[in-house]
């Protein structure tokens, strides 16, 4: 089962990442994308550690829609050790729309996908938001309303 789209994940990890900077975590949102291309960047130029340790001041980083956009298998590995990188040191939020079971296929490999599940849900709230569309719901009101 793949969880729906416009259930409110974003929505709810942009209100938890605002709560954070109002009590004085610093906080970061990025999308999986974005962030596996800056650390292909950092590795291309030779500036993993010093990125990885510019990412550490953070309190909290918001990593949205993880599994939307396949990576390269180099993109996989960078974003495992960014995850590992974190573990016991500072939080995460994900949001995705697959299944732990279907983690395999953003990371292409068993044991690397295991080893970081283990890491990414120990000590973890995992909140699963299913159910209809937000979106398609107020789509349908708004045809409803101009019939």
């Amino acid at each position: 089962m793949t969880f729906t789209s416009g259930t409110g994940k974003t929505h709810l990890a942009t209100g938890l990442g605002i709560a954070m900077i109002q009590n004085g975590y610093k906080t970061k949102f990025i999308t999986a994308a974005e962030l596996v291309e800056e650390l292909l960047i950092a590795k291309e130029e030779h500036k993993l550690g010093a990125f990885e340790k510019k990412w550490l001041k953070n309190d909290v980083i918001i990593v949205d829609e993880l599994g939307y956009i396949p990576f390269s298998k180099t993109g996989a590995e960078l974003l495992f050790q960014f995850f590992s990188s974190r573990y016991e040191r500072a939080s995460v939020i994900i949001t995705t729309n697959l299944e732990f079971t279907e983690w395999t296929n953003i990371f292409g490999d068993e044991k690397m996908t295991a080893a970081l599940l283990d890491r990414l849900t120990h000590r973890s709230h995992i909140l699963l938001l299913n159910g209809e569309s937000y979106r398609f719901r107020q789509s349908l009101k708004q045809k409803e309303n101009e019939e």
